[in-house]
């Protein structure tokens, strides 16, 4: 009988440890989600979807093997610079221009970023001798600053600083040496300053509350203030689950999305929190480890580059929420409301996935 499918198409090559963490943090979530929305079933049904679309594309991806995703790399990353060159003209979004309109749905390049820089990176690198040359290394920073100076220019420096950091530890991973590092770290320093200056002035109102919430607390603290407050509130084991005050009577905002960890810790508390971490470095460690065990540069260097972003994911909505960093914006990932952002990192895992599942077929180049 002919065959209709490429030879490499198979049985599912799914990570059993990876999807069982997976599927844990998403079903925790819609019980969060559930509550943090008002009880709104029909929240809930939407974002089951989108998450149901992105375990299709996870799975789907899982089933490519790492080198045909090598070699359609670079025009996935012509595509995503393309597309936020578009927003710059008719991009969509309240107060900015972060979405392109497609009719029946919305699409964020940006998200699209967070995957295509380190692949662009990681695809760069794979065959070159590392650790990285002055030569190698320039071009893997132009292959990462032309996105993030695109995604700032929507303006969204959240993201914008989130995609450099994707390819940033693309570069670690590579060997980069920690003179280099110490280097890079005191030119962004020296280079603070004119960051203040080109700001926008709601990012310069989003440091100074940072610093200092209480000087308008029913303006722009307000935020910060209330969030604190339920994480506060929750204690060791929280209120109960849809018991939450602060959710409940809407003194969060953005509580189903960017701020959804304050409400899971006003009804759960410091256990449900530390349970939730904790899942996240299981999910942290066992990308890691597919890193460590990958058989060709390529995707060693992808796989430890995506699992240490999911780390920055999780450490700076952590931190907005808890009031320890500025609010820019930043959903913590698989349990905020949102479609782009949860198909983006499934598909990320479909990579991680596949490169675990192809492990024992890859030869050393």
């Amino acid at each position: 009988m002919k065959r209709w499918l490429p030879a490499w198409v198979g049985l599912p090559r799914l990570d059993p440890v990876l999807l069982f963490l997976l599927l844990l943090i998403i079903a925790g979530g819609l019980f969060v989600l559930y509550s943090a929305s008002g009880q709104n079933m029909a929240v809930v049904e939407r974002q089951l979807v989108r998450l149901g679309v992105g375990l299709l594309v996870m799975l789907g991806i899982s089933q490519v093997p790492p080198r045909i995703m090598r070699a359609w790399t670079p025009w996935l990353y012509a595509i995503g610079v393309v597309m936020l060159l578009a927003t710059l003209f008719l991009g969509v979004g309240r107060g900015t221009q972060r979405w392109l309109d497609f009719g029946l749905f919305r699409f964020q390049p940006s998200e699209l970023m967070k995957l295509a820089v380190p692949m662009m990176v990681a695809w760069y690198l794979h065959s070159r001798v590392l650790p990285p040359n002055w030569k190698d290394l320039a071009v893997s920073l132009g292959i990462l600053l032309v996105p993030t100076l695109l995604i700032y220019r929507q303006p969204d420096l959240g993201t914008s600083l989130l995609v450099a950091a994707s390819g940033g530890f693309t570069l670690y991973l590579a060997g980069l040496r920690w003179r280099v590092l110490l280097g890079f770290f005191g030119l962004a320093l020296a280079a603070a300053p004119v960051l203040w200056l080109v700001m926008k002035e709601y990012q310069r109102e989003r440091v100074r509350t940072f610093l200092n919430p209480e000087a308008d607390p029913l303006g722009h603290g307000w935020n910060i203030i209330q969030s604190k407050i339920a994480v506060g509130s929750g204690g060791l084991t929280g209120k109960g689950w849809l018991n939450g005050t602060q959710s409940n009577l809407e003194f969060i905002p953005e509580r189903h999305t960017d701020f959804i960890l304050a409400v899971l810790s006003e009804e759960f508390g410091l256990v449900g929190v530390t349970f939730l971490m904790l899942t996240y470095m299981l999910v942290i460690g066992r990308g890691l480890y597919i890193a460590g065990i990958a058989r060709d540069t390529g995707s060693r260097l992808l796989v430890g580059s995506l699992s240490l972003t999911l780390f920055v994911y999780v450490l700076v909505n952590g931190g907005m929420v808890s009031g320890v960093l500025p609010v820019v914006g930043v959903p913590l990932p698989l349990i905020s409301y949102g479609g782009t952002s949860a198909v983006t990192l499934l598909a990320g895992f479909g990579m991680m996935m596949s490169i675990y599942g192809h492990r024992k077929f890859i030869g050393r180049h």
